[in-house]
Protein backbone atom coordinates (compact mmCIF):
# COMPACT_ATOMS: atom_id res chain seq x y z
CA UNK A 1 0.00 0.00 0.00
CA UNK A 2 1.74 3.43 -0.89
CA UNK A 3 1.37 5.54 2.17
CA UNK A 4 3.20 9.16 2.24
CA UNK A 5 5.36 9.26 5.54
CA UNK A 6 6.98 12.22 7.24
CA UNK A 7 10.55 11.84 7.62
CA UNK A 8 12.82 14.90 8.27
CA UNK A 9 16.09 13.90 6.94
CA UNK A 10 15.11 13.83 3.18
CA UNK A 11 14.72 16.27 1.33
CA UNK A 12 12.31 16.21 -1.83
CA UNK A 13 11.18 18.70 -4.76
CA UNK A 14 7.93 20.33 -3.48
CA UNK A 15 5.98 19.08 -6.72
CA UNK A 16 7.16 15.35 -6.06
CA UNK A 17 5.62 13.11 -3.55
CA UNK A 18 7.04 9.73 -2.51
CA UNK A 19 6.27 7.38 0.18
CA UNK A 20 8.82 8.68 2.19
CA UNK A 21 8.28 12.73 1.92
CA UNK A 22 5.34 14.27 2.24
CA UNK A 23 6.68 17.34 1.57
CA UNK A 24 9.71 19.77 1.58
CA UNK A 25 9.63 22.55 3.59
CA UNK A 26 12.54 23.97 5.35
CA UNK A 27 10.51 25.97 8.31
CA UNK A 28 9.81 22.69 9.52
CA UNK A 29 11.88 19.99 11.43
CA UNK A 30 9.74 17.12 11.30
CA UNK A 31 9.13 14.48 14.15
CA UNK A 32 11.37 11.71 14.24
CA UNK A 33 9.62 8.21 13.98
CA UNK A 34 12.18 6.47 16.01
CA UNK A 35 14.71 3.76 15.59
CA UNK A 36 13.97 0.53 13.55
CA UNK A 37 16.56 -1.36 12.68
CA UNK A 38 16.35 -5.05 11.93
CA UNK A 39 18.56 -8.15 11.11
CA UNK A 40 17.72 -11.03 9.58
CA UNK A 41 19.65 -14.30 7.93
CA UNK A 42 18.92 -14.03 4.24
CA UNK A 43 18.40 -17.51 4.92
CA UNK A 44 15.43 -16.50 6.89
CA UNK A 45 14.48 -14.74 3.43
CA UNK A 46 15.04 -17.26 0.85
CA UNK A 47 16.20 -20.46 1.85
CA UNK A 48 18.87 -22.43 -0.06
CA UNK A 49 17.22 -22.46 -2.96
CA UNK A 50 17.10 -19.95 -5.74
CA UNK A 51 14.16 -18.09 -6.25
CA UNK A 52 12.55 -16.14 -8.57
CA UNK A 53 12.65 -11.84 -7.56
CA UNK A 54 9.20 -12.16 -7.12
CA UNK A 55 9.24 -14.33 -4.51
CA UNK A 56 12.13 -12.42 -2.60
CA UNK A 57 9.87 -9.13 -2.58
CA UNK A 58 6.53 -10.92 -1.63
CA UNK A 59 8.80 -12.51 1.50
CA UNK A 60 11.15 -9.43 2.11
CA UNK A 61 7.48 -7.71 2.49
CA UNK A 62 4.60 -9.74 3.65
CA UNK A 63 6.39 -13.04 5.47
CA UNK A 64 4.50 -13.00 8.91
CA UNK A 65 7.41 -13.14 10.86
CA UNK A 66 10.43 -11.23 8.39
CA UNK A 67 8.43 -9.02 6.15
CA UNK A 68 8.78 -5.68 6.58
CA UNK A 69 4.65 -4.89 6.59
CA UNK A 70 4.72 -7.28 9.34
CA UNK A 71 6.72 -5.69 11.82
CA UNK A 72 5.26 -2.70 11.88
CA UNK A 73 2.66 -1.09 14.12
CA UNK A 74 0.26 1.41 13.74
CA UNK A 75 1.25 1.03 10.07
CA UNK A 76 -2.29 2.81 8.79
CA UNK A 77 -2.63 6.04 10.87
CA UNK A 78 -6.63 7.10 11.08
CA UNK A 79 -7.24 11.05 11.92
CA UNK A 80 -9.48 11.59 15.14
CA UNK A 81 -11.36 14.13 12.73
CA UNK A 82 -11.11 15.75 9.02
CA UNK A 83 -8.81 18.20 8.36
CA UNK A 84 -10.61 21.99 8.02
CA UNK A 85 -8.55 23.11 4.96
CA UNK A 86 -11.05 26.11 4.54
CA UNK A 87 -9.81 27.03 7.94
CA UNK A 88 -6.01 27.47 7.30
CA UNK A 89 -4.40 30.07 5.82
CA UNK A 90 -2.16 27.99 3.27
CA UNK A 91 0.57 26.09 2.78
CA UNK A 92 2.42 27.08 6.22
CA UNK A 93 -0.25 26.59 8.33
CA UNK A 94 -1.45 23.30 6.97
CA UNK A 95 2.54 21.39 7.07
CA UNK A 96 2.51 23.03 10.93
CA UNK A 97 -0.92 21.29 11.54
CA UNK A 98 0.43 17.92 10.50
CA UNK A 99 3.41 17.98 12.03
CA UNK A 100 1.30 18.42 15.02
CA UNK A 101 -0.78 15.58 13.81
CA UNK A 102 2.28 13.20 13.21
CA UNK A 103 2.89 13.97 16.62
CA UNK A 104 0.04 12.63 18.35
CA UNK A 105 -0.17 9.94 16.50
CA UNK A 106 2.82 8.84 17.14
CA UNK A 107 2.94 6.36 13.51
CA UNK A 108 4.53 5.89 10.41
CA UNK A 109 2.53 7.34 7.61
CA UNK A 110 -1.61 8.23 6.73
CA UNK A 111 -3.09 7.49 3.49
CA UNK A 112 -3.73 10.21 1.15
CA UNK A 113 -7.65 8.96 1.48
CA UNK A 114 -7.25 9.60 5.27
CA UNK A 115 -5.61 13.01 4.94
CA UNK A 116 -8.15 14.09 2.51
CA UNK A 117 -11.10 12.39 4.19
CA UNK A 118 -14.00 12.31 3.34
CA UNK A 119 -13.66 14.48 -0.04
CA UNK A 120 -11.20 11.88 -1.54
CA UNK A 121 -13.13 8.55 -1.53
CA UNK A 122 -16.32 11.36 -2.13
CA UNK A 123 -14.79 11.50 -5.86
CA UNK A 124 -14.16 8.11 -6.05
CA UNK A 125 -17.60 7.24 -5.05
CA UNK A 126 -19.13 9.57 -7.64
CA UNK A 127 -16.81 8.77 -10.43
CA UNK A 128 -18.83 5.43 -9.76
CA UNK A 129 -22.31 6.68 -9.87
CA UNK A 130 -21.88 8.49 -13.07
CA UNK A 131 -20.48 5.93 -15.18
CA UNK A 132 -22.40 2.35 -13.57
CA UNK A 133 -25.66 0.65 -14.42
CA UNK A 134 -27.74 1.80 -11.75
CA UNK A 135 -30.54 -0.56 -13.13
CA UNK A 136 -28.83 -3.70 -11.33
CA UNK A 137 -27.49 -4.26 -7.74
CA UNK A 138 -24.36 -2.07 -7.08
CA UNK A 139 -21.82 -3.94 -6.16
CA UNK A 140 -18.10 -2.91 -5.02
CA UNK A 141 -14.62 -4.62 -4.08
CA UNK A 142 -11.97 -2.82 -2.41
CA UNK A 143 -8.12 -4.68 -2.56
CA UNK A 144 -6.22 -3.35 0.24
CA UNK A 145 -8.59 -0.97 2.08
CA UNK A 146 -6.56 -0.01 4.73
CA UNK A 147 -8.40 1.44 7.38
CA UNK A 148 -11.77 1.39 5.68
CA UNK A 149 -11.47 5.25 5.47
CA UNK A 150 -12.75 4.81 1.70
CA UNK A 151 -14.77 2.04 2.58
CA UNK A 152 -16.69 4.30 4.84
CA UNK A 153 -16.55 7.21 2.52
CA UNK A 154 -17.71 5.85 -0.48
CA UNK A 155 -20.74 3.85 1.47
CA UNK A 156 -21.32 7.75 3.11
CA UNK A 157 -21.88 9.25 -0.03
CA UNK A 158 -23.71 7.04 -1.46
CA UNK A 159 -26.12 6.66 1.42
CA UNK A 160 -26.62 10.76 1.05
CA UNK A 161 -26.46 11.40 -3.12
CA UNK A 162 -27.86 8.25 -4.60
CA UNK A 163 -31.33 6.88 -4.53
CA UNK A 164 -32.51 5.49 -1.49
CA UNK A 165 -32.92 1.90 -3.62
CA UNK A 166 -29.01 1.98 -4.42
CA UNK A 167 -27.92 2.50 -0.89
CA UNK A 168 -30.42 -0.45 0.17
CA UNK A 169 -29.36 -2.83 -2.07
CA UNK A 170 -25.53 -2.38 -2.58
CA UNK A 171 -22.29 -4.33 -1.42
CA UNK A 172 -19.38 -3.69 -0.54
CA UNK A 173 -16.62 -6.48 0.06
CA UNK A 174 -13.21 -5.64 1.27
CA UNK A 175 -10.51 -8.21 0.30
CA UNK A 176 -7.92 -7.49 2.77
CA UNK A 177 -4.52 -10.09 3.35
CA UNK A 178 -4.01 -8.07 6.91
CA UNK A 179 -6.35 -9.90 9.73
CA UNK A 180 -5.33 -6.37 11.88
CA UNK A 181 -6.19 -4.45 9.23
CA UNK A 182 -9.49 -5.83 8.20
CA UNK A 183 -10.57 -5.34 12.30
CA UNK A 184 -9.83 -2.12 11.92
CA UNK A 185 -11.94 -1.62 8.80
CA UNK A 186 -15.00 -3.28 10.29
CA UNK A 187 -15.00 -0.70 13.02
CA UNK A 188 -14.21 1.98 10.76
CA UNK A 189 -17.63 1.37 8.86
CA UNK A 190 -19.48 0.58 11.79
CA UNK A 191 -19.61 4.06 12.89
CA UNK A 192 -22.63 4.52 10.64
CA UNK A 193 -24.63 1.71 11.60
CA UNK A 194 -26.56 1.52 8.54
CA UNK A 195 -23.21 0.15 6.35
CA UNK A 196 -22.95 -2.62 7.81
CA UNK A 197 -25.64 -5.01 5.77
CA UNK A 198 -24.08 -3.68 3.30
CA UNK A 199 -20.05 -4.15 3.95
CA UNK A 200 -17.98 -7.23 4.90
CA UNK A 201 -14.17 -8.30 5.10
CA UNK A 202 -12.68 -11.42 3.36
CA UNK A 203 -9.27 -11.86 4.49
CA UNK A 204 -7.11 -13.44 2.15
CA UNK A 205 -4.62 -12.72 -1.06
CA UNK A 206 -6.86 -11.43 -3.69
CA UNK A 207 -4.35 -12.30 -5.96
CA UNK A 208 -5.01 -16.91 -5.45
CA UNK A 209 -7.85 -17.38 -7.50
CA UNK A 210 -8.93 -20.39 -5.34
CA UNK A 211 -10.33 -17.38 -2.97
CA UNK A 212 -12.34 -15.44 -5.88
CA UNK A 213 -15.17 -18.73 -4.67
CA UNK A 214 -18.81 -18.37 -5.73
CA UNK A 215 -18.65 -15.35 -7.34
CA UNK A 216 -21.52 -14.00 -9.54
CA UNK A 217 -19.93 -12.64 -13.28
CA UNK A 218 -21.97 -10.01 -12.83
CA UNK A 219 -21.46 -6.00 -13.26
CA UNK A 220 -19.16 -4.88 -10.09
CA UNK A 221 -16.69 -2.24 -9.12
CA UNK A 222 -13.00 -2.88 -7.93
CA UNK A 223 -11.16 0.27 -6.51
CA UNK A 224 -7.32 -0.15 -5.57
CA UNK A 225 -5.75 2.65 -4.02
CA UNK A 226 -2.21 2.52 -4.10
CA UNK A 227 -2.01 -0.95 -4.04
CA UNK A 228 0.05 -1.51 -7.51
CA UNK A 229 3.39 -0.42 -5.98
CA UNK A 230 4.03 -2.81 -3.17
CA UNK A 231 3.15 -5.97 -5.72
CA UNK A 232 6.04 -8.08 -6.05
CA UNK A 233 7.89 -7.29 -9.33
CA UNK A 234 10.24 -9.57 -11.28
CA UNK A 235 13.59 -8.67 -12.74
CA UNK A 236 14.87 -9.88 -16.21
CA UNK A 237 18.08 -9.22 -17.81
CA UNK A 238 20.00 -9.02 -21.23
CA UNK A 239 23.79 -8.75 -21.87
CA UNK A 240 23.37 -6.13 -24.64
CA UNK A 241 20.62 -3.78 -26.14
CA UNK A 242 19.57 -6.94 -28.66
CA UNK A 243 20.38 -10.55 -26.66
CA UNK A 244 17.68 -12.32 -25.37
CA UNK A 245 16.24 -12.19 -22.28
CA UNK A 246 17.32 -13.96 -18.85
CA UNK A 247 15.01 -14.38 -16.13
CA UNK A 248 16.83 -13.27 -12.67
CA UNK A 249 16.56 -15.50 -9.40
CA UNK A 250 18.27 -14.78 -6.24
CA UNK A 251 20.29 -16.92 -4.10
CA UNK A 252 22.30 -17.29 -0.94
CA UNK A 253 26.32 -16.89 -1.38
CA UNK A 254 27.49 -20.02 0.24
CA UNK A 255 30.45 -18.46 1.96
CA UNK A 256 28.82 -15.03 3.08
CA UNK A 257 25.46 -14.08 4.30
CA UNK A 258 25.72 -11.74 1.15
CA UNK A 259 22.60 -12.46 -1.46
CA UNK A 260 23.34 -12.49 -5.61
CA UNK A 261 21.86 -12.46 -8.46
CA UNK A 262 21.65 -15.51 -10.87
CA UNK A 263 20.74 -15.64 -14.78
CA UNK A 264 19.14 -18.20 -16.04
CA UNK A 265 17.03 -18.52 -19.77
CA UNK A 266 13.28 -17.55 -19.32
CA UNK A 267 11.12 -20.56 -17.78
CA UNK A 268 8.54 -19.07 -15.94
CA UNK A 269 5.09 -18.72 -17.42
CA UNK A 270 4.33 -15.48 -15.85
CA UNK A 271 7.49 -13.53 -16.76
CA UNK A 272 6.82 -14.34 -20.41
CA UNK A 273 3.83 -13.08 -20.46
CA UNK A 274 4.50 -10.19 -19.19
CA UNK A 275 7.40 -9.68 -21.88
CA UNK A 276 4.99 -10.17 -24.33
CA UNK A 277 2.53 -7.25 -23.21
CA UNK A 278 5.61 -5.29 -22.75
CA UNK A 279 7.19 -5.62 -26.37
CA UNK A 280 4.12 -6.56 -28.26
CA UNK A 281 4.43 -4.37 -31.69
CA UNK A 282 7.76 -3.46 -30.82
CA UNK A 283 9.94 -2.58 -33.88
CA UNK A 284 12.04 -5.77 -35.53
CA UNK A 285 15.98 -5.14 -34.48
CA UNK A 286 17.57 -3.01 -37.63
CA UNK A 287 20.65 -3.84 -38.75
CA UNK A 288 22.14 -0.61 -37.71
CA UNK A 289 21.08 -1.41 -33.75
CA UNK A 290 22.50 -4.72 -34.41
CA UNK A 291 25.97 -3.87 -36.22
CA UNK A 292 25.70 -0.96 -33.06
CA UNK A 293 25.06 -3.72 -30.39
CA UNK A 294 27.90 -6.04 -31.49
CA UNK A 295 30.53 -2.65 -31.62
CA UNK A 296 29.13 -1.16 -28.02
CA UNK A 297 27.29 -3.87 -26.13
CA UNK A 298 25.05 -2.22 -23.15
CA UNK A 299 23.45 -4.84 -20.63
CA UNK A 300 19.56 -4.09 -19.83
CA UNK A 301 17.41 -4.74 -16.78
CA UNK A 302 13.89 -4.39 -16.82
CA UNK A 303 11.62 -4.89 -14.15
CA UNK A 304 8.10 -6.36 -14.92
CA UNK A 305 5.12 -5.64 -12.95
CA UNK A 306 4.17 -9.68 -12.69
CA UNK A 307 2.26 -9.17 -9.40
CA UNK A 308 -0.23 -6.69 -11.30
CA UNK A 309 -0.86 -9.32 -14.11
CA UNK A 310 -1.48 -12.04 -11.88
CA UNK A 311 -4.03 -10.36 -9.87
CA UNK A 312 -4.80 -8.54 -13.02
CA UNK A 313 -5.29 -12.25 -15.14
CA UNK A 314 -7.68 -13.29 -11.86
CA UNK A 315 -9.64 -10.34 -11.83
CA UNK A 316 -10.89 -10.55 -15.33
CA UNK A 317 -11.11 -14.31 -14.78
CA UNK A 318 -13.81 -13.86 -11.86
CA UNK A 319 -15.13 -10.66 -12.49
CA UNK A 320 -15.08 -9.98 -16.31
CA UNK A 321 -17.71 -7.40 -15.94
CA UNK A 322 -16.11 -5.70 -13.54
CA UNK A 323 -15.19 -1.99 -13.80
CA UNK A 324 -11.67 -0.74 -12.44
CA UNK A 325 -10.33 2.60 -10.53
CA UNK A 326 -7.28 2.81 -9.67
CA UNK A 327 -4.70 5.50 -8.04
CA UNK A 328 -0.89 4.85 -8.09
CA UNK A 329 2.39 6.71 -8.44
CA UNK A 330 3.33 7.21 -12.05
CA UNK A 331 7.01 8.63 -10.78
CA UNK A 332 9.36 8.31 -8.22
CA UNK A 333 12.07 10.72 -7.83
CA UNK A 334 15.90 9.37 -7.18
CA UNK A 335 15.86 6.12 -7.67
CA UNK A 336 18.96 4.21 -6.93
CA UNK A 337 18.35 0.78 -8.10
CA UNK A 338 19.31 0.19 -11.52
CA UNK A 339 17.02 -0.87 -14.58
CA UNK A 340 13.99 0.58 -16.23
CA UNK A 341 10.83 0.82 -13.94
CA UNK A 342 13.26 0.21 -11.24
CA UNK A 343 11.66 0.67 -6.95
CA UNK A 344 12.81 2.78 -3.94
CA UNK A 345 14.04 0.69 -1.69
CA UNK A 346 13.84 2.46 1.55
CA UNK A 347 14.45 2.09 4.77
CA UNK A 348 14.89 4.12 8.38
CA UNK A 349 17.82 3.46 10.88
CA UNK A 350 17.57 6.03 14.06
CA UNK A 351 15.00 7.97 12.98
CA UNK A 352 16.49 8.82 9.85
CA UNK A 353 15.31 7.65 6.37
CA UNK A 354 17.70 6.24 3.34
CA UNK A 355 17.44 4.84 0.01
CA UNK A 356 19.41 1.69 -0.37
CA UNK A 357 20.99 1.07 -3.70
CA UNK A 358 20.06 -2.50 -4.51
CA UNK A 359 16.75 -4.54 -3.46
CA UNK A 360 19.44 -7.46 -2.21
CA UNK A 361 20.22 -5.10 0.68
CA UNK A 362 16.19 -5.57 1.85
CA UNK A 363 16.21 -7.61 4.65
CA UNK A 364 12.49 -7.28 6.31
CA UNK A 365 14.32 -3.83 7.50
CA UNK A 366 12.81 -1.63 3.78
CA UNK A 367 10.05 -0.51 2.03
CA UNK A 368 10.30 -2.17 -1.71
CA UNK A 369 7.68 0.34 -3.90
CA UNK A 370 7.50 0.68 -7.29
CA UNK A 371 6.09 2.91 -9.97
CA UNK A 372 3.34 2.30 -11.68
CA UNK A 373 3.64 2.73 -15.62
CA UNK A 374 -0.08 3.70 -16.79
CA UNK A 375 0.37 2.96 -20.10
CA UNK A 376 1.56 -0.47 -19.27
CA UNK A 377 -1.41 -0.86 -17.02
CA UNK A 378 -4.01 -0.34 -19.54
CA UNK A 379 -1.55 -2.83 -21.98
CA UNK A 380 -2.10 -5.14 -19.26
CA UNK A 381 -5.68 -4.25 -18.42
CA UNK A 382 -6.95 -5.00 -22.46
CA UNK A 383 -4.62 -8.04 -22.66
CA UNK A 384 -6.51 -9.59 -19.62
CA UNK A 385 -9.70 -8.99 -20.90
CA UNK A 386 -9.21 -11.24 -23.79
CA UNK A 387 -8.05 -8.33 -26.30
CA UNK A 388 -4.98 -8.90 -28.09
CA UNK A 389 -4.95 -12.42 -27.51
CA UNK A 390 -3.78 -14.98 -30.28
CA UNK A 391 -6.98 -17.37 -31.71
CA UNK A 392 -6.57 -21.53 -30.98
CA UNK A 393 -4.98 -21.19 -34.55
CA UNK A 394 -2.27 -19.21 -33.39
CA UNK A 395 -3.79 -16.09 -35.61
CA UNK A 396 -3.89 -12.79 -33.88
CA UNK A 397 -7.37 -12.13 -32.19
CA UNK A 398 -9.88 -9.70 -34.26
CA UNK A 399 -12.38 -8.81 -31.91
CA UNK A 400 -12.54 -5.50 -30.52
CA UNK A 401 -11.76 -4.11 -27.75
CA UNK A 402 -13.14 -4.93 -24.51
CA UNK A 403 -12.80 -2.04 -21.98
CA UNK A 404 -12.77 1.63 -21.94
CA UNK A 405 -9.77 3.03 -20.59
CA UNK A 406 -9.10 6.47 -19.26
CA UNK A 407 -5.68 7.53 -17.24
CA UNK A 408 -6.16 10.92 -15.50
CA UNK A 409 -3.24 13.02 -13.05
CA UNK A 410 -5.16 13.07 -9.68
CA UNK A 411 -5.88 16.76 -9.93
CA UNK A 412 -8.01 16.38 -12.79
CA UNK A 413 -9.56 13.43 -11.39
CA UNK A 414 -10.52 15.45 -8.22
CA UNK A 415 -11.55 18.11 -10.44
CA UNK A 416 -13.95 16.16 -12.42
CA UNK A 417 -15.16 14.37 -9.76
CA UNK A 418 -14.58 15.71 -6.22
CA UNK A 419 -14.72 18.61 -4.51
CA UNK A 420 -11.65 20.74 -4.63
CA UNK A 421 -12.81 23.52 -2.87
CA UNK A 422 -13.37 21.37 0.16
CA UNK A 423 -9.34 20.76 0.31
CA UNK A 424 -8.44 25.00 -0.53
CA UNK A 425 -6.78 26.62 2.40
CA UNK A 426 -7.69 30.75 2.61
CA UNK A 427 -4.87 31.45 0.31
CA UNK A 428 -5.85 29.20 -2.72
CA UNK A 429 -3.33 26.20 -2.16
CA UNK A 430 -4.92 23.39 -2.47
CA UNK A 431 -3.03 20.58 -1.14
CA UNK A 432 -4.54 17.75 -3.36
CA UNK A 433 -4.56 19.49 -6.32
CA UNK A 434 -1.15 20.71 -5.87
CA UNK A 435 1.27 18.32 -4.73
CA UNK A 436 0.70 14.92 -5.96
CA UNK A 437 1.68 15.51 -9.13
CA UNK A 438 3.71 12.43 -9.40
CA UNK A 439 -0.02 10.15 -8.87
CA UNK A 440 -2.52 9.27 -10.96
CA UNK A 441 -6.02 7.44 -11.36
CA UNK A 442 -6.67 4.72 -14.02
CA UNK A 443 -10.36 3.89 -15.08
CA UNK A 444 -10.95 0.72 -17.04
CA UNK A 445 -14.89 0.24 -17.84
CA UNK A 446 -16.36 -2.70 -20.25
CA UNK A 447 -17.83 -2.69 -23.88
CA UNK A 448 -20.28 -3.91 -25.52
CA UNK A 449 -17.60 -6.76 -26.47
CA UNK A 450 -18.03 -9.28 -23.62
CA UNK A 451 -17.57 -12.36 -25.63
Amino acid sequence: MALFRFIHSRKLQPLFFSKSVVANVDQFELPCLGSRRAFFSTQKLIGDEPVLVRDFIHTALYDPKHGYFSQLSKSVGVLERSIKFNQLEGRKAYMKLLEKVYKQSDISWFTPVELFKPWYAHGIAEAILRTTNLSVPLKIYEIGGGSGTCAKGVLDYIMLNAPERIYNNMSYISVEISPSLAKIQKETVAQVGSHLSKFRVECRDASDLSGWKNVEQQPCWVIMLEVLDNLPHDLVYSKSQISPWMEVLVENKPESEALSELYKPLEDPLIKRCIEIVEHEDEPVSKRKEVWSKLFPKPRRSWLPTGCLKLLEVLHTKLPKMSLIASDFSFLPDVKVPGERAPLVSTKKDGFSSDYSSYLDAKGDADIFFPTDFWLLERMDHYCSGWRKTEKDGTPSKKGRKRRTLTLDTSAFMEEFGLPSKTRTKDGYNPLLDDFKNTKFYLSVPTHNTK
